[in-house]
């Protein structure tokens, strides 16, 4: 054969593998699974696995998020309270203590 000739198409369809013919012999998840219990159960055990770390760490970010506003919102409030009460406090505590060293004398 010369190099301007092309091969005979028999020839080129015998040689290439046609995906249906590759894919028919190969069977689905479903049927890998009906085929093998066990396989079944270590997916279930790996997917659980993934569930409970993600929806854990999930759980810690929020929480730790959670907290952190708490503590942000609390703070605030101890200030206010300080901020309203403190000289009233001060006032109070400084006019028992005069009013006490006039009464000594």
């Amino acid at each position: 054969m010369s190099e301007t000739e092309l091969p005979q198409e028999s020839n080129v369809s015998e040689e290439i593998p046609v995906l249906t013919d590759i894919i028919e012999g190969e069977s689905t998840p479903e049927e890998a699974i009906a085929e093998d219990p066990s396989a079944n159960e270590e997916l279930i055990a790996e997917l659980q696995t993934k569930l409970s770390v993600g929806a854990f760490t999930l759980t810690e970010q929020l929480l730790h998020s959670a907290i952190s506003e708490m503590e942000a919102t609390l703070f605030q409030q101890v200030l206010n309270r300080l901020r309203q009460e403190l000289p009233e406090l001060i006032d109070t505590v400084l006019r028992e203590h005069l009013a006490d060293d006039g009464d000594d004398e």
